[in-house]
């Protein structure tokens, strides 16, 4: 079995493993797998937290930079910006990794709102995008792809709401009117 990459893939195999043993009935043996997913996370977090601190200790003296010291470059790879965001260690704020996360999609999206208290994120396609003619099967692409990008950088986004972009008034075209005849006296 080759490692796991993508940190919402590892967290979807962990449930499996989990709900597999759930379904075997042994209580202490899915108790005790409960136990070391929590200790391997605490351990984890711990040194992801160490490499954090002294990743911006090294940095503190770099004028410009990322948030916490931390190169961008970090913060621009999902898989990082995953393990941070879930042992609570990015620097930045989630309305900035929602920004990065639509960045990061490469799908024309405008941010319409996010509520922090329900995390509902509105959108709608870019301006310069919509009226393409593009099918529902472009729409549902761009769709799996931001969300699967914001489960990377901003989890806090639990449903999107896309808002339907206002069509836009056909354009009219005007042309000089042809010169009037010549009057006669």
């Amino acid at each position: 079995m080759s490692a796991p990459t993508d940190a919402r893939q590892a967290g979807l195999r962990v449930d499996e493993v989990l709900d597999r043993l759930a379904g075997s009935g042994d209580r202490q043996a899915c108790a005790a797998a409960e136990e070391l997913v929590r200790v391997l996370m605490d351990f984890y977090g711990a040194g992801l937290a160490r490499i954090v601190e002294r990743l911006g200790a090294a940095a503190g003296a770099r004028p410009g930079g990322a948030p916490g010291g931390l190169p961008a470059e970090l913060l621009d790879d999902e898989l990082v910006a995953s393990l941070l965001t879930l042992h609570d260690l990015h620097p930045e704020d989630v309305r900035t990794r929602i920004a990065r996360a639509l960045d990061h999609a490469g799908d024309p999206v405008e941010l319409i709102d996010f509520d922090e208290g329900t995390g509902v994120l509105r959108l709608r396609p870019a301006a310069a995008d919509s009226g393409c003619g593009c099918s529902a099967g472009t729409a549902d692409a761009t769709r799996r792809t931001v969300e699967d990008t914001l489960a990377c950088f901003a989890p806090e986004v639990t449903r999107l709401e896309s808002e339907a972009v206002a069509p836009q008034p056909a354009l009219l075209q005007i042309s000089a009117r042809p010169p009037a005849p010549a009057r006669v006296p």
